[in-house]
């Protein structure tokens, strides 16, 4: 019963496969939205535009404008506004990857030098999206179980991806989708998808076989090994996702935020919800005690 009473059927525009909402730049803001609420009313109690752009510097002009507008548009119709996960982006305005962690303080470099040690003891392989090897089953439930372990140790959770999402898109040749694979003395112990698209290197999953991956400090490993990669394809940004800011931050990352805007049916808890939304706001609260 209480459960029944705290779980609200919703409806969810956007995605969680991709890092922003997609808004057509030639949307019709007003119309779109009232046609979406018009639609929404007759199905759900909450209505969640995920993850709208917030002028972010990895869009162009006309896509931070759209964003912008359905932002105004959504916030004139009623939505409450909450920011989103700070998404962590690198610029390539270096030449090399040692020139990048001159960046860093003296105590942080020492500290992923250290860690980087263990790159030595590693085997890494890089594999293009579409290969023959990624046509092999077993190879394939090898790396979605690498993804099972990395998903149940989160503790956020998105959407749990299936073993046929990640079949299709390790088979897709179109997909400029690079693989990249990390073995311990012959075994693998983690691996990274990322994506190049519109000059951008974009980090987006990882899977990882504990605790080897951790004795090997697999996360700073993978990390460097996508800046250089980046470099050598001579990109203009790396986008290291979501989630763990503090590590990020730790790494020299950036970072820009998403908002969502939520529209509650019943007035009177729009009303509550509107006065308590700074409490959902996870990564703005921790960034406004670690300001960078």
């Amino acid at each position: 019963m209480v459960r029944q009473v705290l779980t609200w059927r919703t409806l969810f525009w956007g995605t969680t496969v991709t890092e922003y909402l997609p808004v057509p730049s030639q949307i019709d803001g007003p119309a779109s939205v009232e046609s979406m609420l018009t639609t929404w009313r007759r199905s759900s109690r909450l209505c969640v535009l995920k993850d709208i752009p917030n002028q972010s510097p990895l869009l162009t002009e006309a896509e931070r404008i759209a964003a912008a507008e359905l932002i105004e548009v959504c916030k004139n119709t009623g939505f409450i506004l909450i920011a989103g996960q700070a998404l962590a982006y690198i610029p390539i305005d270096f030449e090399s990857v040692d020139e990048y962690l001159s960046r860093l303080s003296s105590s942080r470099r020492k500290d992923i030098r250290r860690k980087m040690r263990a790159r030595a003891d590693l085997q890494i392989d890089m594999m293009n999206t579409g290969c023959e090897r990624l046509n092999k089953a077993e190879f394939l439930n090898e790396l979605y179980d690498l993804y099972l372990n990395v998903y149940k140790q989160s503790e956020i959770h998105f959407d749990k991806l299936s073993a046929e999402f990640f079949s299709n898109v390790f088979k897709d040749k179109s997909l400029d989708g690079h693989l990249f694979l990390y073995y311990s003395a012959g075994q693998l112990i983690g691996f990274n998808l990322c994506f190049v698209h519109n000059g951008m290197l974009i980090d987006k999953y990882i899977g990882f076989r504990y605790p080897a991956a951790r004795e090997h400090n697999l996360y700073f490993v993978s990390w460097m090994e996508n800046l250089a990669f980046a470099l050598s394809r001579k990109l203009r940004y790396y986008v290291a996702g979501w989630t763990d800011p503090k590590i990020k931050a730790y790494l020299g990352a950036k970072f820009t935020f998403t908002q969502h805007a939520v529209y509650v049916r019943n007035p009177l808890l729009r009303r509550i919800l509107d006065k308590l939304s700074s409490h959902f706001e996870h990564d703005r609260a921790w960034f406004a005690e670690h300001p960078q």
